[in-house]
């Protein structure tokens, strides 16, 4: 996955329009910049010229798709939401049977959640069928640092990338079980990378655990988790939801492949 500091390549050899290719992918160093950036910065990052930036930036603008604030930065505009949310819903579609896989054979809810801009966005869930159970409403937006899914969707980051993430949005605590010490938070992704699975305990709101993975290779930085009390969500129940979790997300990982145009 390209970063925001290296340059992507152009496909016009195989017939794309560099004009087209070069919006795409400014608009793409915005989102990895948290949705709001300079011209000075776009040029350093994407190594185009400050006139050719200005030119496509215009047209984002005048399409809806960028939009230019008073300090003339320029941020992300509200036209993309629509495309988002359409592209999003597909997602959710092809991921339904395999969280309802999830639910089955752990009894806990589970959930899908994508990285868009700073945020994990939650777009599709099955909830459990226990009495007492974790509800997250399909569309909410929370911050990665809290969240299993959002620490699995970090995980997909550079270190450096998850700093500047955090900067931008702060660590506020949701919990006093929060992490909101950035090096805290670096040192336990790396760990996370390394076991494969991140873990929300009592982070997000106490009494709920959740165990959560990335789902390899996803179009858009994706991620699942399973999640409920924390009298059920246990270390020793851990050890059997990591491995399915993780069958899972390579499943779901192969369905999407599969449904990607040739």
């Amino acid at each position: 996955m390209a970063t925001s500091d290296e340059p992507r390549a152009a496909n016009t050899g195989s017939g794309g329009v560099q004009s087209l290719e070069r919006a795409f992918d400014l608009l793409e160093r915005m989102a990895d910049a948290g949705g709001v950036i300079g011209l000075s910065e776009l040029a350093s990052s994407s190594g185009l010229p400050l006139p050719t930036i200005h030119r496509l930036m215009r047209t984002l603008v005048a399409c809806g798709y960028v939009r230019q604030q008073p300090n003339r930065r320029y941020a992300l505009g509200p036209r993309l939401i629509r495309l988002g949310e359409s592209a999003a819903r597909p997602l959710a579609t092809w991921a339904r049977p395999h969280l309802a896989r999830l639910v089955e054979e752990t009894g806990e809810t589970a959930n899908m959640a994508l990285l868009d801009g700073d945020e994990a966005v939650y777009v599709a869930q099955v909830p459990s069928r226990h009495s007492m159970r974790m509800f997250t409403e399909v569309g909410r937006r929370v911050h990665p640092h809290a969240t299993g899914v959002g620490k699995a969707l970090l995980t997909q980051r550079s270190d450096a990338e998850v700093r500047a993430l955090l900067a931008r949005t702060g660590m506020p605590a949701a919990t006093d079980r929060t992490l909101t010490d950035a090096d805290a938070l670096v040192g336990e992704l790396a760990a996370a990378r390394a076991d494969g699975y991140a873990v929300d305990d009592n982070e997000q709101e106490i009494g709920v655990r959740c165990i959560a993975v990335p789902v390899p290779d996803s179009p858009t930085p994706a991620a699942i988790s399973v999640s409920g009390p924390a009298g059920r969500i246990t270390d020793e129940s851990t050890t059997t939801i990591v491995p399915l979790l993780q069958e899972v997300a390579r499943d779901l990982a192969a369905s999407l492949a599969a449904n990607q145009p040739t």
